[in-house]
């Protein structure tokens, strides 16, 4: 029979990490998050498979990434969904983010309990229950600045009768910001009179007051520069033709001002900052990206690429850099050219393409992983490393190799804890997630 103290080994605990997270090492003890650092531990100390964040990219991206708004006119509002870790998230904030992103109610509480006071909803709400927990929140947080998107009367009027409702039980609160979203192939209104009409509504709507307008562009993007400079134009239009119009009609409360105006921006960023700034009247842009701060190897690599020969970034010094890594052992190599791994759709995003190998551990030495090496598949547990056996070997039974995701976004939400190494392999911090 286990003793007590062996059997509070696997216990969760609020502020520790243990055994019972996958990635950690299986028979050390818990220890606190913040004494991750003294534990000595090495990359090869941790069981496979494991999340791990690198150190030095990830500083860079974050310092990169505020910089480049700032000499851009605009403000930092990453997207707190990619990672939600409220390590990561005090990271953004501490290095000069405006505020953050969410995509719902919840995730703004990780965010608040980050410490935010400013913070956008890029998402529509329409439950009574989502009204009340923002009134709620901004009064356990004196002047809280939150805004959130509508894109129909229907939702207007929705929102209208669970204020009255809330009213009834608390009186005298002031009306909660929104943005119009103005839309492309998801969410958001589609044409400039349907906008119009609801900036008008807004003007007199007993709940909600018009803070400003948002739209996300990421969809349309190619990673082309000629059509991706030709969707831009073609928003900054749109935008500005409905800025004037709301402008022309005095729909904008003096109080309201400067206008919020709010795009996505993770694959094409240096084509919405300017959008975002514009000319003419006073107005605060603010840039949603958030897959910046750790970017990846294919998905946002590709983008990146074009995106630096737009910048003038010089060969070999990308804006970004990727900073995720999943680490995986070979299980077996049945048949010439085909290595499985013990890592799969559990633990790597696949939404928007294959992992890539990017190194692996020979004879304790950490080396690149070589060019005809490729992941094609994921099952749950296993993904499939191919290469051709006569353009060179494949990794050995028992080796250590390393994927980079495409996508990051969704593979944080597959782990709990990710360990954070230096270029030593080192490891010194590890931060956790909040996925709920």
């Amino acid at each position: 029979m286990r003793t007590r103290e062996e059997s509070q080994v696997d216990t969760p605990r609020p502020g520790w990490l243990g055994p019972w997270l996958k990635g950690y090492p299986p028979l050390h003890a818990p220890v606190p998050l913040q004494a991750v650092a003294r534990q000595g531990w090495r990359l090869q100390d941790l069981p496979t498979p494991v999340a791990v964040l690198r150190e030095r990219p990830l500083a860079h991206n974050i310092a990169w990434m505020q910089a480049f708004a700032h000499a851009r006119g605009v403000q930092l509002a990453p997207h707190g969904k990619t990672t939600m870790s409220p390590q990561l998230l005090r990271r953004q904030l501490a290095a000069g983010a405006w505020g953050l992103t969410f995509a719902n109610v919840h995730q703004l509480r990780v965010g608040l309990a980050a410490g935010t006071r400013r913070a956008l909803i890029a998402n529509q709400l329409l439950a009574r229950a989502e009204l009340a927990q923002l009134l709620a929140f901004r009064r356990q947080h004196p002047g809280l600045e939150i805004a959130f998107f509508v894109d129909s009367l229907a939702q207007l009027d929705l929102l209208a009768t669970h204020w009255r409702d809330l009213q009834a039980e608390q009186v005298g609160e002031p009306r909660l910001d929104v943005l119009i979203e103005l839309g492309d192939r998801r969410c958001g209104v589609r044409d400039h009179d349907s906008a119009l009409q609801l900036a008008r509504a807004l003007r007199v709507h007993p709940a909600l007051r018009l803070r400003g307008i948002g739209f996300y562009e990421g969809l349309r993007a190619t990673g082309e520069s000629a059509a991706d400079a030709e969707l831009m134009q073609a928003w900054q239009q749109r935008v500005q033709t409905l800025l004037d119009a709301i402008d022309a009609e005095g729909l904008l409360e003096t109080d309201a001002q400067p206008l919020w105006l709010s795009g996505g921006g993770s694959a094409i960023f240096d084509l919405v900052t300017p959008v975002l700034a514009g000319q003419g009247a006073p107005r605060l842009g603010l840039l949603r990206s958030g897959c910046y701060l750790c970017h990846d190897h294919a998905h946002y690599g590709r983008y990146q690429r074009v995106m630096d020969e737009r910048l003038g970034t010089p060969l070999g010094q990308p804006s970004l850099q990727p900073a995720l890594e999943v680490w995986t052992q070979v299980l077996s190599c049945p048949e010439p050219g085909l290595a499985l791994l013990n890592a799969g759709r559990r633990d790597l995003s696949f939404d928007q393409g294959w992992p890539v190998p990017v190194w692996h551990l020979a004879d304790g030495l950490r080396l690149g992983a070589p060019a005809h090496w490729r992941v094609d598949g994921l099952n749950d547990q296993h993904a499939y490393l191919r290469w051709d056996p006569a353009a060179g070997c494949g990794p050995q039974v028992g080796e250590r190799v390393a994927l980079g995701p495409s996508h990051p976004c969704t593979t944080f939400d597959k782990w709990s804890w990710m360990a954070v190494l230096d270029e030593g392999d080192r490891v010194v911090d590890a931060i956790t997630t909040d996925f709920g």
